[in-house]
C-alpha cells in the first residue's frame, strides 16, 4: 500500500497562476466570491473546510488545485471522494470535455472496464480520480494507486463524514485511515450544509485538528431564491397549492421539483395531477433502477419539466433552470431542506422555494427518527442473530433478518441503520450481503449504551424542532438559516 511520507503540494504548483488555469480550462476570467482565497490556501499545501451554497462553485475549489498539482507530473494523482455514483460520470464527462484527464471508478462499471481503469491509473494516466470511500476496501484498487503519489485529497459532500450529518455514510468515517494510507495529503472538505457540531465531527473523522484546517464559510444566502412557507390543513389544500405553484406565470420558464417524504403520498398526488392532465414524472425508491435513471435523464434534458420525488432525487442533479422547488411534506431537518432548495435557481434567475406546512407531517418525521435510531436492545438482538443464525442469514438474506427483528412496518429503517453502524465500528465485514453477515469483532460499548444512543435521537429531534421554528419565523428566514449553520454553541 502507499504509505508515502506526506509533503505539501509540489512547490512548482504554487507558481502556476490559479487564474490562468481558470481561464485555460474553464473559460472564465474571474473567480466567484470566495473561490480564489480557498484555492490559494489549498495550493499552498494547507487543509481547508469549505461551506458554500449549492451551485456556487465548490468543485472548482479543488479542481484548480488538482490541475496545478498534476501539471506535467504523471506520478501525482488527485483523489476526489464522492458519495454520488450518479453524479461521478457527469462530473468526469464535463472535465474531459474541457481537456482534463479525469476518470471515475465505482460499482456501476463492469469488471472489464474497471480492470482497464486500474491498469491505466497504475501506468500513470489520469490527473483526477473520483471514487466512493468504499472503494478503499478493495485490494485491487489499493494496488492500482500504489505507484502514484496523492498530493491532494478532496472530500465532496463532506457532511456525509459526520454521524450527526443528515446524510451519514459509514465508510466516510474511515477517512483518517484513508488519509494515512495516502501519506496524509493536503485535504479539502466541501459541503453546502454543515453545522458547527457537524464540522467538529468532520475534523475528527479526517484526523485533522481544528487548528490545522481553515474554515471558509460563505454563508447560505442565495438572493435569487424566494423562501415561502404556506400553512395548509389537509391534503386537498396541498394539491391546490401545488397546482397554483405550477401555474404561476413568474416561474413557468423552467423546471419544477415537488418533494415528498412518503411514496404513498407522492402516488396520490400523481394520480390527482394525472386526472387534471398535468404532465409530470415520478421518482422514488420503489421504481426499478433503470426507470429512475430514465426519469433523471428526461428531467435533465428537459423532456420532463415537473418531477414528483422523494429526497433521493436531486443527488447528482445539476440543472440550472429549476424555477420551483416545492416541499409537499415537511423535511426532517434544516440540512435536508437547505440541500433541496439549493437545487433551485442555479442560473441566478428568480426561483420559488415553497414549503406547504401541515403540522400533521411532523408525526411522519417523528416516526422516521425512531426508525433511524435503534436502541441498545435492537443492536443486541441483531448482533446475537448474526452470531447464532449466520447460516439462515446467508440463506434467506436481509428480509428474513428484518422479519425476525421487527414486524412493525416494511419501511422500518432500523435494520439498515444498525448494519451501517456495525460496519462503521468494524463489527461486521461490510455493509451489504454477504459480508454484513460475517461478525468479526464484539459489539462495542457505545452501541450497548442507551444513553449514547439517546443522545443521537435527541439531536435528530432537535433538528426537526428547528424546522418548526423556521416555519414560525416571521422575519428573514435566510437570516434564520445563516444563524443555524453558523451557531458555534
Amino acid at each position: 500500500m502507499i504509505h508515502k511520507p506526506h509533503e505539501s503540494m509540489p512547490a512548482e504548483s504554487t507558481v502556476h497562476s490559479a487564474q490562468a488555469l481558470l481561464q485555460r480550462y474553464f473559460g472564465f476570467d474571474e473567480f466567484r466570491n470566495g473561490q480564489e482565497q480557498v484555492i490559494t490556501h489549498v495550493m499552498n499545501g494547507r487543509h481547508a473546510m469549505v461551506v458554500m451554497p449549492t451551485g456556487m462553485g465548490k468543485s472548482l475549489c479543488f479542481q484548480i488545485p488538482a490541475l496545478a498539482a498534476t501539471e506535467n507530473n504523471s506520478v501525482n494523482l488527485v483523489i476526489v471522494l464522492s458519495p454520488l455514483i450518479a453524479l461521478m460520470q457527469d462530473q468526469v464527462d464535463a472535465l474531459v470535455r474541457r481537456g482534463i484527464d479525469a476518470t471515475f471508478i465505482n460499482s456501476s462499471l463492469d469488471r472489464e472496464t474497471r480492470i482497464a481503469r486500474y491498469q491505466a491509473i497504475a501506468s500513470g494516466r489520469h490527473r483526477l480520480l473520483y471514487v466512493t470511500p468504499e472503494r478503499f476496501r478493495k485490494d485491487d484498487f489499493r494496488a492500482a494507486i500504489a505507484s502514484r503519489r496523492v498530493p491532494l485529497l478532496a472530500v465532496d459532500e463532506a457532511h456525509c463524514v459526520s454521524s450527526w450529518g443528515h446524510d451519514f455514510r459509514p465508510d466516510y468515517t474511515r477517512l483518517a485511515e484513508i488519509r494515512t494510507t495516502l501519506g496524509n495529503p493536503t485535504t479539502i472538505a466541501v459541503t453546502a450544509t454543515a453545522t458547527a457540531e457537524c464540522r467538529r465531527d468532520i475534523y475528527s473523522q479526517l484526523g485533522i485538528s481544528p487548528q490545522e484546517i481553515q474554515l471558509f464559510h460563505q454563508g447560505i444566502d442565495r438572493p435569487n431564491l424566494s423562501l415561502e412557507v404556506t400553512p395548509v390543513f389537509d391534503e386537498a389544500e396541498k394539491i391546490d397549492a401545488v397546482k397554483a405553484s405550477l401555474a404561476d406565470e413568474r416561474y413557468r420558464s423552467g423546471s419544477v421539483i415537488v418533494y415528498f417524504s412518503l411514496i404513498k403520498t407522492l402516488q396520490r398526488f400523481s394520480d390527482q395531477l394525472t386526472s387534471d392532465r398535468i404532465d409530470h414524472v415520478c421518482y422514488h425508491g420503489d421504481l426499478p433502477r433503470h426507470r429512475r435513471s430514465a426519469v433523471q435523464r428526461d428531467f435533465m434534458t428537459g423532456d420532463a419539466d415537473v418531477v414528483l420525488a422523494t429526497p433521493a432525487f436531486g443527488m447528482g442533479v445539476d440543472k440550472e433552470d429549476i424555477r420551483v422547488v416545492l416541499h409537499a411534506e415537511t423535511p426532517g431537518s434544516i440540512e435536508s431542506y437547505y440541500q433541496e432548495i439549493g437545487r433551485g435557481g442555479r442560473d441566478g434567475k428568480p426561483s420559488l422555494c415553497r414549503w406547504l406546512y401541515d403540522q400533521s407531517d411532523l408525526m411522519t418525521q417523528m416516526q422516521f427518527i425512531e426508525w433511524s435510531n435503534p436502541d441498545a436492545d435492537f443492536y443486541h438482538r441483531l448482533y446475537e442473530t448474526l452470531v447464532n443464525h449466520r447460516e439462515q442469514c446467508q440463506a434467506f438474506g436481509l428480509q428474513w433478518l428484518n422479519d425476525r427483528l421487527q414486524r412493525v412496518s416494511r419501511h422500518d429503517h432500523r435494520l439498515a441503520t444498525a448494519i451501517g453502524m456495525l460496519d462503521r465500528y468494524g463489527v461486521i465485514a461490510g455493509p451489504r450481503p454477504p459480508e454484513c453477515f460475517d461478525v468479526i469483532s464484539p459489539l462495542p460499548a457505545e452501541l450497548a449504551d442507551d444513553g449514547f444512543l439517546a443522545a443521537k435521537r435527541k439531536r435528530d429531534q432537535q433538528r426537526l424542532y428547528s424546522m418548526v421554528q423556521l416555519a414560525a419565523e416571521t422575519g428573514d428566514r435566510k437570516a434564520f438559516l445563516n444563524q443555524y449553520f453558523l451557531d458555534e454553541s
